[in-house]
């Protein structure tokens, strides 16, 4: 049984590796070869699309890519300061451009670069770290079933994406 504060469906969640045939515009999921990053082969997944609070677009809202893949943009607020940061669509792939500069461990405040609003709080992260998770959705109809959560500590790299009701980032880690 769920949580109260549990914004997951477990009831409801699946894993089931049915992930090679995506065909929703949220995300590219498709299997790698060695020589191309993994260092076994393994999975790949881009997040094409996303949304914030109130449905604005963030991603391809820059110039910045990764791999050819567009970026993920947020404005962030840490330490007194403010920017806009490009993040990697790539699940995994810790790489950030623009307002870097912030402190390992720093608590950040996640904004939607377009509308200002902060990103809604979906749980406390259960490592112990202190770090929450924050919503970036994958669709615009702005459901908890498909979503990546994000964490609010700067350098803290935990992230899971739900689609579907299903916890893809899981799967994708225990691919074979």
């Amino acid at each position: 049984m769920s949580e109260p504060d549990d914004p997951v469906d477990r009831k409801h969640l699946r894993v089931t590796g049915r992930h090679k045939a995506v065909t929703t515009p949220n995300l590219s999921v498709s299997e790698v070869e060695a020589a191309l990053g993994a260092a076994d082969g393994g999975v790949v997944i881009v997040v094409t699309q996303a949304f914030g609070p109130r449905g604005d677009n963030l991603v391809g809202i820059s110039d910045v890519m990764f791999d050819g893949h567009p970026a993920v943009t947020l404005r962030l607020r840490a330490a007194g300061r403010e920017g806009l940061i490009h993040l990697s669509p790539i699940h995994g792939d810790g790489r950030k451009q623009g307002f870097t500069d912030v402190p390992a461990g720093t608590r950040c405040e996640l904004l939607c670069p377009v509308s200002g609003q902060p990103l809604d709080f979906v749980s406390e992260v259960e490592d112990g770290s202190g770090a929450r998770y924050f919503a970036i959705y994958l669709t615009d109809q702005l459901s908890q079933g498909s979503m990546v959560m994000v964490s609010d500590v700067w350098g803290h790299y935990h992230s899971r994406i739900v689609d579907d009701f299903e916890l893809i980032s899981a799967w994708a880690a225990s691919h074979d």
